[in-house]
């Protein structure tokens, strides 16, 4: 597939946002201004973006623990993220939900999941919801190769192989389930090979490319449209970060963790857009101005903002069908 210049700018848009809201999110975080934990997305920006480029509001995807970049990917306002993550009035849920809870039904995100495993069984539920209603929309279980050990995740790849449900399942190898290293604790060593066990197709793609994310990401989609069934893609990420922002990494040597930035996916979008004569460097300076302007305007109204109200504590605990 061939992008035009819009396509080119809206992918690195994103792919920059989710760069300059989680900078400013470890930021905040240590001056103390988010409560609970943070743990950003830095690295990853085009697993997320290639993913969810070609995904409608009309389509579902179910987050983790590493949540923000999947709701910017999606288009989850980032204005309303900053004041859910620290807690305030006007957040995407009520301030009530926080970093690891966002949720946005308005534009197809399920949430983000503390439960380690906990997306994929929520996605084929959404999934399923599409194949009996007789739509061609999709569900996205975004995963960790932390969770791709769980019994949760690998009882919904079987059932949505045996359901044939619209499922793409993405397994975000970032080389770390929190601090186990994925060479130590995964015994097939390729999540797509694991995958295709099941009776699926499956690829393993270079997570920092968001060209190869978006061309295994089209695949998944004509098979899923076409009420094939499930599909897998792993992407093999490169995480800057520890596991939690303020994790002191000491099972990471310096080489590991300098290798880890040189796969650096802003860079090599910068890159190759530019060699190709896509996009000019001083356009791409703009679109970064631009949101880090915004970034920073986002974070500032949010630290000023209201706590919810205690009145608030008893609203939003049931659904009523």
């Amino acid at each position: 597939m061939q992008f035009n210049r819009n396509d080119l700018k809206r992918a690195y848009t994103a792919m920059f946002t989710i760069r300059a809201f989680e900078e400013r999110v470890e930021k905040e975080f240590a001056d103390g201004t988010i409560p609970g934990f943070a743990h950003v997305y830095l690295g990853q920006e085009a697993s997320g973006v290639g993913v969810c480029f070609e995904l409608t509001d009309d389509d579902w995807i179910g987050s983790t623990h590493r949540g923000h970049g999947h709701c910017i990917a999606k288009g989850c306002e980032i204005e309303g993220m900053f004041f859910e993550i620290m807690g305030r009035e006007g957040g995407i849920c009520g301030g009530k939900g926080g970093s690891m809870h966002i949720a946005d039904m308005d534009r197809g995100m399920l949430g983000a999941n503390a439960i380690v495993g906990g997306s994929p069984p929520l996605a084929v539920g959404a999934a399923l919801t599409q194949k009996l209603r007789g739509t061609d929309r999709v569900a996205v279980a975004f995963s960790g190769d932390g969770a791709s050990n769980q019994g949760t995740t690998l009882e919904a790849m079987n059932m949505a192989v045996i359901l044939k449900v619209p499922i793409i399942f993405v397994f975000e190898n970032n080389g770390y389930g929190e601090f186990t290293a994925a060479n130590y604790s995964i015994g097939a060593k390729s999540l797509a090979e694991r995958a295709e066990a099941f009776g699926m197709p499956a690829q393993s793609v270079d997570g920092g490319d968001f060209f190869a994310v978006s061309a295994a990401m089209r695949d998944a989609l004509e098979h899923a449209r076409k009420g094939k069934g499930p599909y897998t893609i792993e992407t093999k990420c490169s995480r800057f970060l520890g596991h939690f922002v303020g994790d002191p990494q000491g099972y990471r040597s310096p080489e590991e963790l300098a290798e880890a930035r040189s796969n650096d996916p802003i860079a090599r979008f910068r890159d190759k857009v530019a060699s190709a004569a896509l996009l000019e460097m001083s356009e791409l300076d703009e679109i970064d101005a631009a949101i880090r302007a915004r970034v920073d305007a986002a974070a500032v109204a949010a630290r000023e903002a209201q706590m919810p109200s205690l009145a608030s504590l008893e609203t939003d605990v049931y659904v009523n069908y």
